[in-house]
């Protein structure tokens, strides 16, 4: 179903709205300002509710943070600058370079912001609902565009006999041809995740996933002292529980960090030039460029390189036809 786009008159009401709120944060972060009691120093966003930042400084405690209007977007994962006004309390000053932002689109087709600086993302896919290759491509066309690397985690693997998963793994095999690590793994089995936390471990990961495949069931096994993680912030915050309603940043009992967050159940790509959209497909990098035409569109041009590479086994097919699909949507916007 499409989403019904808003009226000139609603987009400039929500404007007016979000401006006023924008006017309120600058004033209260600028009195809070003129109360600093201590040297700038360097931390990163646990958690962002509303006007409400949680910041952890560079020893790992939390602190109740506002930001100052000229700051910009902040998000979950976003290194900053930031300034004590007490023990507890402070103001974010600046915003330190993003190595990756995960963004999707917004209500108008903006890219809206969702967390910074993950270094990986975890594609979740399970026996139900059925796997699709098309949302899992959109998944690791978003992995390449922001630079991270991808693993696909079959989860609830627990769920089927040998056969089938036979059957699953050599449906899935192209992917992992092409660099792609693929795990299997269950909670319902004793060590069953350990196949992905070797591959969480120093990273900053993100699941993402269609609705059902377990995230939030791999989430709570991944963290079983997530309680205490919720307690410390919604202490910092003063905000009670309900804090942690948005992205927030968790550590994870052998290192690293779990990016949670609830804009990922509703994820689309963002827009993307074609050419950008062709450097999304990883093994098409040796044929782009090769194909007789330079506007090639892949279709039925003759002697077109990527075609060819699927003839000779080198691009799986479906690859090439999730990507024309994406190609002639991207074409809609």
């Amino acid at each position: 179903m499409k989403k019904r786009r808003l009226t000139h008159r609603q987009q400039e009401r929500i404007q007016s709205i979000q401006e006023k709120r924008r006017q309120r944060l600058t004033e209260k972060a600028e009195q809070k300002l003129e109360q600093a009691e201590g040297d700038p120093q360097k931390g990163v966003v646990i958690t962002r509710h509303g006007q409400n930042l949680v910041v952890a400084d560079e020893a790992g405690r939390l602190h109740h943070c506002l930001w100052r209007r000229n700051v910009g977007h902040i998000v979950c994962g976003d290194n900053v600058v930031w300034q004590p006004t007490d023990d507890k309390n402070g103001v974010v000053t600046a915003l330190l370079e993003r190595q990756s932002v995960l963004a999707r689109p917004d209500y108008s087709g903006r890219e809206k912001p969702l967390a910074a600086n993950i270094t990986k993302l975890v594609v979740v896919l399970a026996p139900l609902p059925e796997p699709s290759e098309y949302l899992l491509d959109q998944y690791l066309v978003t992995a390449e565009t922001i630079g991270v690397e991808a693993v696909i985690a079959f989860n609830k693997i627990d769920l089927l006999d040998q056969t089938a998963v036979q059957k699953l793994t050599r449906r899935f095999n192209c992917y992992e041809k092409i660099g792609y690590p693929l795990v299997q793994i269950s909670a319902k089995f004793e060590h069953g995740l350990d196949p992905l936390i070797q591959h969480l471990d120093d990273a900053t990961s993100i699941l993402v996933g269609q609705s059902g495949v377990g995230k939030s069931s791999l989430i709570n096994a991944l963290l079983p002292d997530q309680d205490i993680q919720v307690g410390r912030l919604s202490r910092a915050t003063g905000l009670g529980r309900h804090t942690t309603s948005a992205t927030t940043r968790y550590l994870l009992p052998g290192g690293g960090c779990l990016i949670d967050s609830p804009g990922v159940r509703s994820f689309r790509l963002v827009e993307l030039s074609r050419s950008q959209l062709e450097r999304g497909f990883r093994e098409f990098a040796p044929f782009l460029g090769h194909c007789r035409f330079s506007d090639c569109q892949h279709l039925e041009e003759p002697e077109c390189a990527l075609r060819h590479a699927v003839e000779t086994g080198e691009i799986d097919r479906r690859r090439l036809e999730n990507f024309l699909h994406l190609a002639q949507q991207q074409e809609k916007r």
